[in-house]
């Protein structure tokens, strides 16, 4: 096997546009020779592809899969340039293809699902295939992140806003499992997409978090004139008031249940209901919620709001 040099990545880098590591393995796969190296990117769909890399991928869409049974889904976000690519019956297509083979992958994170075997077609790696349909759609694309969610005692709930805009997966447990459940755990994921809960509940919000913002409405009552005066048991009682109202806002067991005719009942407290009424034990232990190029540069759009609009709020 030839030894192949930094010099020679770095040049088949430049004339391809494919990435260090895919012009690293082309050059090793054809014991150093430039030309052939060339053609083996080709075959494979990776040259030019990494030409795009330096554009922006931040539309693209969110999009989940479960088993028949739901005992387990996938949720995976892939990113385009443009919503109108987003769209595109090819992009959303192979979407579809990655969440089904994030659905069965045992990789452990992001790196280790890229360096797979494409399930449908076992001679590329999934990274190999995203490159090859970067170079089909020309937009850069992005496999950008996936989780997977199991539950053998009771069930995965899931639901799509906006066509990918935003999702959201929620882990149930229940000794019963019919209709009635099924539809109240698509409520709460409803509730989750359009008042984006940080936590499940209180019991996960942690020390360091309550202590800093203690800390920070401190601060801010003493930074008022007026309130600052107030005795320190008063000061502190504003305080913990403060804390608990937020955690109701932040807590999705905790929140105000949006749909609640009386507009008072909890979200803990609609499940109970539909719990009871069913005869049955349930609780919510977790959820995954995305929305679409959160945390990249992108136009910014109100989905939540959204949500909230269709939910009648």
């Amino acid at each position: 096997m030839a030894n192949i040099t930094a010099a020679q990545v770095k040049e088949l880098r430049e004339m391809t546009g494919a990435g260090m590591m895919d012009c690293k393995k082309a050059l090793a796969a054809t014991d150093g020779d430039m030309d052939k190296a060339v053609d083996f990117l080709r075959e494979k769909g990776l040259a030019g592809a990494q030409k795009k890399a330096g554009r922006i991928a931040a539309e693209g869409v969110v999009y989940i899969k479960k088993t028949d049974c739901s005992k387990k889904g996938v949720i995976v976000e892939v990113n385009a340039e443009t919503d109108f690519v987003a769209k595109n019956e090819k992009f959303t297509s192979y979407v579809a293809e990655v969440a089904a083979q994030a659905l069965d992958t045992k990789a452990a994170d992001l790196d280790a699902f890229l360096a797979e075997p494409w399930a449908l077609d076992t001679s590329l790696t999934v990274n190999e295939k995203l490159s090859s349909m970067i170079s089909v759609i020309g937009e850069n694309m992005h496999i950008r992140r996936f989780e997977q969610l199991r539950e053998d005692a009771g069930f995965v709930q899931s639901y799509i806003h906006g066509g990918g805009k935003i999702g959201v997966m929620l882990d149930v447990v229940s000794d019963v499992v019919n209709d009635d459940i099924m539809a109240m755990a698509e409520n709460v994921c409803m509730q989750i997409a359009a008042l984006k809960p940080l936590y499940t509940s209180e019991k996960e919000v942690s020390a360091d978090y309550l202590e800093k913002e203690k800390a920070i409405l401190k601060a801010q009552i003493m930074n008022d004139p007026k309130e600052s005066k107030k005795p320190e048991k008063v000061i502190e009682g504003m305080i913990q008031g403060r804390i608990k109202k937020e955690l109701k806002e932040i807590c999705l067991l905790d929140q105000t249940y949006v749909k609640a005719e009386d507009g008072k009942q909890s979200v803990k407290d609609y499940i109970a209901s539909v719990a009871k009424a069913n005869g049955a034990n349930v609780s919510v232990k977790s959820f995954i919620r995305w929305e679409t190029g959160e945390g990249l540069e992108k136009r910014q759009d109100n989905f939540a709001e959204e949500v909230a609009k269709q939910m009648g709020v």
